[in-house]
């Protein structure tokens, strides 16, 4: 019977006093003024609630990027050079790149804007000329996109894909980067 009585008060000393010297503490702090506000605990990833209405604004904010580039494309924009007066940082990178629209009819989006190096080498930044003992390199990233599921064989003339998709990642050049 005594063991039981003293398991008892361990568990209690255990479980119960810790509990009470932490707000203790607080109190103590809160006299002071230095009390902390307790933390809530680590968020979980962001997750949007309506998935579907998150992937039409991705895949409305691409398509304002590509009639961008139809809209602004100039043909001096293969050039290997950096241009300091230009807001885009894509021009003004030690690696530039230019944009091409990346199409695929079988996608949605069907035009993705895809990123390709202007240079070989990298721009030196204090001569402002290509320097190849460096390489000019793309950056991958993989965007969702909806892929049309067709049978593997072919539809004949008159018959048609039909119009369901599956969402896949795709993997795009987003930028460039130097590298020795």
């Amino acid at each position: 019977m005594p063991s039981r009585l003293l398991l008892c008060i361990f568990t209690f000393a255990m479980v119960l006093v810790p509990e009470a010297k932490d707000q203790s503490k607080a109190a103590k702090g809160r006299r002071r003024g230095l009390a902390r506000p307790p933390t809530a605990p680590p968020a979980l990833a962001w997750v949007p609630e309506d998935p579907y209405s998150s992937m039409a604004e991705y895949e409305h904010s691409i398509q304002d990027m590509v009639r961008q580039l139809r809209n602004g494309s100039k043909p001096g924009d293969t050039k290997c050079q950096v241009n300091l007066r230009l807001w885009r940082s894509n021009r003004r990178s030690l690696s530039p790149w230019a944009y091409r629209i990346n199409h695929d009819a079988a996608r949605i989006p069907a035009d993705i804007p895809e990123a390709r190096c202007l240079c070989t080498g990298c721009i030196n930044p204090f001569t402002m000329q290509e320097d190849r003992s460096m390489a000019s390199v793309p950056i991958y990233s993989r965007l969702p996109v909806r892929r049309r599921l067709c049978p593997a064989r072919r539809p004949s003339g008159n018959e048609k894909c039909p119009k369901k998709y599956q969402m896949v990642m795709e993997t795009i050049a987003v930028g460039c980067t130097c590298i020795f």
